[in-house]
């Protein structure tokens, strides 16, 4: 736990809420133990969407399209976003949501390993969420910036590891000392890249909001 769980509690109860049809796919997600963002991820993603704009978006992990569709819900009129996913059983799954939310127009998904699709696209975005595999993030990193326009946010989730990237990497299980390892590198990496100003948040499970500098 990165945050004490009454004080999260706490903070969360203040939260507005989704709308209904937000809320159903979340339990839905959450029932079928599909991992999506979690509600201060989503607080967050609202906030910065309001603040920064963006004329397009790109997230790199689609699942069943909670955080595409969340995002398409407060992003500006005129937005569009560009989501990938990998796994074959959850990506009928959400293309059925996009269309139960007439967001097709909206949201287009890209289907395949996500390092070989950020190498292939050309078109820069303003705005780029990170939540596949966290063991992947640095290894999407150079895309990634690269695809990334001059003062546009980078997002990525889950980079605290509940709270375990602060210990040994000999305290952690041996099965997650790569991904452990990995993702110290990429936090470090994000910190001290001159393309970049990083700052990390004890957020859900972590998050990292970067600005790519003009």
């Amino acid at each position: 736990m990165i945050v004490e769980e009454r004080m999260r509690t706490f903070i969360n109860s203040l939260d507005p809420g989704t709308p209904q049809w937000l809320d159903d796919l979340r339990r839905q997600a959450l029932a079928d133990d599909v991992p999506i963002i979690r509600t201060e991820m989503g607080s967050l993603l609202r906030f910065l969407l309001t603040m920064h704009r963006p004329a397009s978006i790109l997230e790199v992990g689609t699942a069943v399209g909670y955080s595409a569709l969340l995002m398409s819900e407060y992003m500006p009129e005129g937005c569009h976003i560009t989501t990938i996913e990998k796994y074959e059983k959850r990506i009928p799954i959400a293309r059925e949501n996009f269309q139960k939310a007439s967001r097709e127009d909206k949201i287009t998904m890209l289907t395949g390993d996500a390092a070989d699709i950020l190498a292939e696209l050309e078109t820069p975005f303003d705005f780029i969420f990170m939540d596949a595999a966290k063991g992947q993030y640095m290894h999407f990193l150079p895309d990634v910036l690269r695809l990334l326009n001059p003062g546009g946010l980078l997002i990525s989730d889950n980079v605290l590891q509940d709270g375990d990237i602060i210990e040994s990497r000999y305290a952690i299980t041996r099965r997650d000392r790569t991904i452990h390892s990995r993702m110290r590198d990429y936090l470090y990496e994000l910190k001290h890249n001159p393309a970049l100003e990083t700052v990390i948040l004890p957020v859900g499970d972590g998050a990292t909001v970067s600005v790519k500098k003009v």
